[in-house]
């Protein structure tokens, strides 16, 4: 449930693939509204960054103890603790929304929590919460996750490097326009052409790592290799 098969090389490989193998917005291309209207200069791409990556993992992390308690067919078995026979309820059909509110629900909570605490810190990054709420990598991220069913800590590492893969595309295009705005481009493909055609090629850059497998579960492929034996032992004794 916490670790399942994966172990620290695995979680490391995970991570790799999360950041650059599998970019969240370079090979899925989702978040991309934020992505084009805040990424025009490397600080507010970089603040905005940083607060997709906290709210992100934060997110994921909340989103699958939904997913495992609530949602998830048998998830309320628990229940039975309290002497609620709710094993056969399934509410799995209620996910999308239960996660959506989790998000939205959690960003308005930091967004208060950080205006009370350090006014100043909410001055540089309230302008990014509300954005961070509409934004489709959050739910996109948390959906994936769940769909891979990972376990616990192997989710979190996901979510993580999904939120450092988002942060690092988002950096390098805002980078680059910022280079592009004293450079002498097409005037026909000045503003958003040419941004596109730059991200075009930032994620055939990243796409060219595609199908390398980092992060498989080592328990999985060992097990694999033990029980292989005793099936063919066992045909041998059936045989004679």
């Amino acid at each position: 449930m916490w670790m399942g098969n994966y172990e620290s090389i695995n979680l490391f490989g995970l991570l790799v693939q999360s950041i650059f193998i599998e970019n969240f917005l370079l090979a899925n291309f989702l978040g991309m509204c934020t992505y084009l209207a805040c990424s025009t200069k490397l600080k507010t791409a970089n603040g905005l960054g940083v607060a997709v990556v906290f709210v992100l993992t934060c997110a994921g992390v909340l989103n699958w103890f939904v997913h495992a308690f609530i949602t998830k067919p048998g998830a309320l078995a628990w229940l039975s603790v309290f002497g609620i026979n709710a094993a056969n309820i399934d509410l799995n059909f209620l996910e999308f929304l239960l996660f959506i509110a989790v998000i939205a629900g959690f960003v308005q909570m930091i967004e208060i929590v950080i205006e009370k605490v350090s006014p100043p810190l909410y001055h540089t990054l309230g302008v990014y919460l509300p954005l961070i709420a509409v934004n489709c990598a959050i739910l996109g991220a948390c959906l994936f996750a769940v769909a891979r069913d990972y376990p616990f800590v192997p989710n979190l590492v996901y979510v993580f490097g999904s939120g450092m893969g988002w942060w690092l595309a988002i950096a390098l295009i805002a980078a680059i326009r910022e280079k592009i705005t004293v450079s002498d481009v097409v005037p026909a493909l000045k503003g958003m052409g040419i941004v596109f055609i730059m991200t075009g090629l930032m994620s055939m850059a990243f796409q060219g790592f595609t199908g390398i497998k980092l992060a498989n579960p080592t328990g999985k492929v060992e097990s694999a290799h033990i029980q292989l034996p005793k099936a063919n032992a066992h045909k041998t004794d059936t045989k004679t």
